[in-house]
């Protein structure tokens, strides 16, 4: 995630805070979501859910605690998006 976010440091506006609210696309992320055809986020999702499954399959009930949390912050997010709050 470091890594990610220090392409944004190079970018003339770093100190004024504009990048990141403008939604500019950041040229680093374009090719990397084309190679996977815009699929990235769905392959991290279900490299999560995946995770989550075998480690409660292996006893760690806890986890599906955390995947639920997960899962909230993320429906609570789209909301906020949706209804314009954000």
């Amino acid at each position: 995630m470091v890594h990610v976010l220090g392409f944004h440091a190079s970018y003339r506006c770093r100190h004024a805070g504009v990048c990141c609210t403008s939604g500019w696309a950041i040229p680093v992320e374009a090719p990397l979501y084309r190679s996977l055809g815009g699929r990235f986020s769905l392959i991290v999702e279900f490299a999560l859910l995946l995770g989550t499954m075998l480690l409660v399959a292996s006893g760690g009930g806890w986890w599906a605690w955390g995947y639920g949390l997960y899962t909230g912050m993320n429906a609570f997010s789209a909301w906020l998006i949706l209804t314009g709050k954000v």
